[in-house]
């Protein structure tokens, strides 16, 4: 291995020490099912976010939550002697790839067979903690709730058109009838 690929590779196992995460691979869920439950608990305390996937109807919360609770886990280890609640843990990142696709055949009416694509999805969960020593200022941005719709122009007196002369038709006189 080359000088520089194993600097990098130092960086990155250092960088790696100071994360922690846990990795679901291979999960037989679509990713799509799997994406609603991971979005609810993004950003979230710990505490909330095992008792949302505790209390959720959905499939793929059961496997999140046994996901959290690894890395749960997995920050004890890196931190041996510090109490989870002092340091405040969230979900900071969480994110659903898809996975293998295993092609099969359903059979179809008149002899015929159709395709059907049972999906599967990797899940990569990273805590972070909030507290005051780590907590970054990010800049805000300004942005506006609505559009501003643009004012209405008032109308200007323009000068008045001259009248144009009407003809109104003429009275008809009732015929009179001859004998």
């Amino acid at each position: 291995m080359g000088e520089r690929k194993r600097i990098s590779a130092n960086k990155a196992k250092e960088a790696k020490k100071a994360k922690y995460f846990a990795r679901l691979n291979n999960c037989p869920t679509s990713p799509r099912k799997m994406r609603l439950v991971a979005d609810q608990i993004r950003g979230i305390n710990i505490d909330r976010a095992l008792f949302l996937l505790k209390l959720s109807p959905k499939e793929a919360s059961g496997r999140l939550h046994k996901l959290l609770l690894s890395a749960i886990s997995n920050w004890q280890v890196k931190n041996e002697g510090k109490r989870i609640e002092d340091n405040n843990l969230f979900v900071s990142e969480i994110f659903v790839d898809s996975g293998r696709q295993l092609k099969r055949i359903q059979a179809a009416p008149q002899g015929r067979a159709h395709r059907v694509k049972k999906r599967s999805n990797h899940v990569t969960l990273i805590l972070n903690s909030r507290n005051i020593e780590n907590v970054v200022e990010e800049p805000k941005v300004n942005v506006p709730l609505e559009k501003e719709k643009p004012l209405k122009k008032e109308k200007t007196e323009k000068a008045p058109k001259a009248e144009k002369t009407v003809k109104k038709p003429a009275e008809k006189k009732p015929k009179e009838k001859t004998k």
